[in-house]
C-alpha cells in the first residue's frame, strides 16, 4: 500500500472532527473522496499531507510512519494542494511553481538544469507554461490552482494530495484538470464534491459522513442511489452512460 492510515482521531476541543478512520490507498490510484462539507475531508487530507498530527492512530507511507519520517524526505514524496491560493505576492508564476523544489535543496545547493527542467514540465502539463511571466496576483482563481497544482507536480512526488482541486475552475477546465490527475503516475487522493467527475475519473471512493468513512469501493460498486440519500440527502437517478460506460448521477428535484 502507499498510504495507510490506522484508527486516526482528530479533535478540536471536545468536538471530534476525524473519527477513528482507517484507509488503504494503493500505488498508483486515483482515490476520490466524497462527503457533505464539515464532514472531515479536508482534516483528513491534512493528517494524511503530515500537517496535524492525529490525537490517536498512525500514518505510514510503504509501512513507515510520517511522524518518524524527517521533513525534507516526506516533502520530497507527499505534495499537497489546498483549496485557497498560496501567497499574498504578486510572485511571478515561474516562482510560484519554483517553489515546489525547495525539498530537493539544501540551504547552500545551486539551482540546477534539472530544477528548470521539472518546472517547465509541471508549468507545460497544467497548460500555464505561456504564463510564466505574469504575476499571481493578475491571475484568476482558476488559474491560480493549476499554478498551486504545477508547484506540487514541481516537487517531483510521489503521493498528491489535492483538496476540492476543481474549485474556481470552469467545467472545461475541471474535466480537463480531473483527466489530468487521472493520468498523473502518482498515488492521488482528492476531495472532490462533482460525484460524476468522481464516477468518470477516480479508480475508487472513500466516502465520509460526521468524520467518519461509510464506504469505500470502486464508483461502480459504490455508489447508489440509497448511499447518496443517505450521506447527501439527495434524491437521484444512476445509470449507466453510453457515452463513457461509467454510472452517471441525475439529480432529481
Amino acid at each position: 500500500m502507499s498510504i495507510t492510515a490506522e484508527n486516526i482521531t482528530w479533535k478540536v476541543g471536545k468536538k471530534v472532527i476525524v473519527n477513528d478512520v482507517s484507509l488503504n490507498i494503493s500505488r498508483g490510484e486515483t482515490v476520490g473522496l466524497l462527503g457533505p462539507n464539515g464532514c472531515g475531508k479536508s482534516s483528513l487530507l491534512r493528517i494524511l499531507a503530515g500537517l496535524r498530527r492525529p490525537d490517536t492512530g498512525s500514518v505510514t507511507l510503504e509501512g513507515q510512519n510520517i511522524a518518524r519520517m524527517a521533513k525534507k524526505q516526506f516533502a520530497r514524496r507527499v505534495a499537497f494542494v489546498e483549496q485557497h491560493g498560496m501567497t499574498d505576492a504578486n510572485m511571478r508564476v515561474r516562482d510560484v511553481v519554483k517553489l515546489g523544489r525547495i525539498p530537493h535543496h539544501s540551504p547552500f545547493s545551486n539551482w540546477s538544469t534539472h530544477d528548470d527542467e521539472a518546472v517547465t514540465a509541471a508549468l507545460q502539463t497544467v497548460n500555464m507554461l505561456e504564463k510564466s511571466d505574469q504575476g499571481w496576483l493578475s491571475l484568476s482563481g482558476g488559474e491560480r490552482q493549476r499554478v498551486q497544482i504545477a508547484r506540487a507536480l514541481a516537487q517531483t512526488p510521489t503521493e498528491i494530495l489535492l483538496d476540492e482541486p476543481t474549485n474556481h475552475l470552469d467545467i472545461h477546465h475541471q474535466m480537463q484538470l480531473m483527466h489530468l490527475i487521472g493520468q498523473l503516475p502518482l498515488t492521488s487522493l482528492v476531495a472532490i464534491h462533482d460525484l460524476n467527475h468522481a464516477s468518470m475519473f477516480c479508480d475508487s471512493l472513500i466516502v465520509m459522513q460526521q468524520g467518519k468513512i461509510v464506504a469505500t469501493g470502486t464508483p461502480q460498486d459504490i455508489l447508489s442511489e440509497d448511499l447518496l440519500w443517505d450521506v447527501f440527502r439527495v434524491k437521484t437517478k444512476i445509470e449507466t452512460s453510453r457515452y463513457h460506460g461509467k454510472k452517471h448521477i441525475y439529480f432529481l428535484v
